[in-house]
């Protein structure tokens, strides 16, 4: 029986790239050119730096360009951003059948809340900023969300709520995202960032959904139920 379905946010609920990434388009920073063999994106999705050196670089770049920002400057970044094709209809659908529906995100906590408020979802976890009194920028907060292991935020999410792994599944659009996937839990890749994710996809052998509408993930949470055509979420 269906029990939890977890999601990744960006690209997934949200009908946009990385939440880190759209703060660099506001800036016009980028931490995908490589200034020697990789750029810092690269060598973050290889693992060969912390989350949390990853996160300090970029906050490095956004300050050359603007040394002080407010909280209000990011918020702002995400002016606009729509949901996902599908995603109020299915989030919605699952909660009527008592489904818990929860947001995992190693994306920004103030993208991520705000999302999770709309959606109405029963949990959410993201990563983000430290801010001084009067909401300035410091520093990145420490890693909530391990991007390479976010298996461990499932594994409390099942633990907390007795949830069994079997009972869960987890939808993402990164090769990342696979490590939600716990021992006996399924996960569904949608709507792949890169062609790193597809590769990663079809190597684990996961179901792959390339359409950009979260409806079509459900023949995979409900095999041989189509989507309900006619419900309150239209």
């Amino acid at each position: 029986m269906l029990q939890a379905v977890v999601f990744d946010c960006d690209g997934v609920l949200t009908d946009n790239g990385s939440s880190w990434q759209i703060i660099h388009h506001r800036f016009g920073t980028d931490n995908d050119k490589a200034l020697s063999d990789k750029s810092t994106l690269e060598l973050f999705l290889d693992g060969e730096i912390s989350e949390s050196d990853f996160v300090e670089d970029d906050i490095r770049r956004w300050k050359e360009v603007q040394p002080e920002i407010h909280r209000d400057d990011i918020v702002r970044c995400y002016s606009g951003i729509s949901l996902m094709s599908g995603a109020r209809d299915v989030v919605g659908e699952l909660q009527t059948r008592g489904v818990f529906v929860a947001i995992i995100s190693s994306g920004v906590d103030l993208f991520v809340s705000a999302i999770a408020s709309m959606l109405k979802v029963d949990d959410w976890a993201a990563n983000g900023f430290e801010w001084d009194e009067g909401g300035w920028l410091v520093k990145g907060l420490p890693t909530r969300v391990f991007s390479h292991n976010k298996g461990l935020m499932v594994e409390k999410l099942v633990e907390i709520n007795g949830f069994t792994p079997a009972g869960v599944v987890c939808v993402g659009d990164s090769s990342t995202d696979l490590s939600m996937r716990i021992d006996g839990s399924r996960f569904i890749g949608f709507n792949p960032a890169r062609q790193r994710a597809t590769s990663a996809f079809e190597c684990a052998g996961v179901p792959i959904v390339v359409e950009r509408d979260l409806k079509e993930i459900w023949p995979h949470l409900y095999p041989g139920e189509p989507f309900p055509e006619l419900s309150e979420w239209d």
